[in-house]
């Protein structure tokens, strides 16, 4: 099979599909591999590295998608790249079809693959392609929001640890999943005063078991989260669906009762956000104001530290990416039930149901297609 490697092109994305060490096993087993020129630079990744891993420079995306059967990349197409694609090519990488129309409609009318990282799932039910991000993103919303919380950036001017004398800040901290766990642990070890609420009773018993005192665990409902939220100083949302929309848990009149210069990290803005107030932001232009609270909803957080995030990321991703050239979509899908999840459209169909959900697309079975 021929794979396809192009440079992301969305706002400060610094992470690569494949790093040269994977390249070099696609090659091992039979595979041709494109990688456009410069694509694994910010991520470490020289030209050279590729082509002495046996794969082969091209000088842009449009060699790399008018040749590729299977293209391996992170983020989203853009609509650059959207008459790029051809009907029939696989694209694996991170859609978040439910937050996006727009793309969920190209990616149908271009009659693409598409094998979204995020709904890989496993019998257990954990995502092991969102994880690695995740675990990036948790620790990113603490070092972000320590940040802003600074005078200097709008903050209230606030250290999270305090000092003796000074009492830390409030960070709270909405979904005890990979990324409220990552979150917590950073925030706490920086000694602040640490809040996590979670719906699921059993993962709140877990947490108070391996977190360190200055965690608390609270049940999720109304109540808690109007009285946590009007007190935090820092406001982390973690909530996931996977799949689907993020619920949102924090409406304008909980922002508006928050401190001025009280920071909002919106991590589940992916997936549309858990806030009223969230709209997706970018590196370059991370952040905006509401009721004076300082709000940071980049998409792609873990993309501004490269080289931590691509290893991440490959690690989990190549041996579902390995599988897929190996055998094709079709028997891949059929052979491994992981990979069979994480296809949300072929052939112009929606065939997962949390994007059928989010935009009213009737849904059909990936066994028809």
């Amino acid at each position: 099979m021929i794979i396809g490697i192009p440079k992301e092109i969305k706002s400060d994305e610094n992470r690569v599909g494949l790093l040269p060490g994977g390249a070099e096993q696609m090659v091992a087993t039979g595979h041709r591999v494109l990688v456009e020129r410069g694509a694994g630079l910010p991520s470490g990744a020289r030209d050279e590295d590729y082509t002495s891993a046996g794969a082969h420079i091209v000088q842009d995306a449009a060699s790399v998608y008018g040749e590729a059967e299977l293209i391996i990349k992170v983020k989203e197409p853009l609509p650059p790249e959207y008459d790029l694609i051809r009907p029939g090519q696989a694209l694996f990488c991170y859609f978040h079809f439910a937050a996006d129309l727009k793309l969920t409609q190209a990616m149908q009318e271009r009659r693409v693959v598409a094998i979204a990282y995020e709904t890989v799932q496993s019998a257990d039910g954990s995502l092991p392609l969102l994880i690695p991000m995740s675990e990036v993103a948790g620790r990113m919303a603490v070092q972000e929001g320590a940040k802003y919380l600074e005078k200097p950036r709008g903050g209230r001017g606030i250290l999270l640890s305090g000092v003796p004398g000074v009492a830390p800040a409030d960070v709270v901290i909405i979904g005890g999943g990979v990324v409220g766990t990552g979150a917590a642990r950073i925030a706490a070890g920086m000694g602040a005063n640490v809040f996590i609420l979670d719906v699921d009773l059993n993962r709140l018993r877990y947490l108070a078991d391996v977190m360190p005192p200055n965690v608390t665990t609270l049940m999720s409902n109304p109540y808690n989260l109007k009285k946590l939220v009007s007190s935090a100083d820092l406001l982390i949302g973690a909530v996931l669906i996977p799949g689907a929309k993020a619920p949102r848990l924090v409406t304008r009149a909980m922002v508006s009762s928050m401190k001025q210069g009280a920071v909002l990290v919106d991590v589940a803005i992916d997936q549309g956000g858990c806030a009223e107030t969230c709209r997706p932001t970018t590196h370059s232009d991370p952040i905006y104001v509401v009721d004076g609270v300082i709000h940071y909803c980049v998409t792609n957080m873990p993309g501004a530290v490269p080289r931590t995030s691509t290893f991440a990321l490959t690690n989990a991703t190549f041996r579902y990416a390995l599988e897929i050239a190996n055998k094709g979509w079709q028997t891949a899908a059929r052979t491994n039930p992981e990979i069979a999840s994480g296809i949300n459209i072929a052939d112009g169909k929606v065939t997962h149901a949390g994007v059928s959900e989010a935009w009213g697309i009737p849904l059909s079975a990936l066994t028809d297609i």
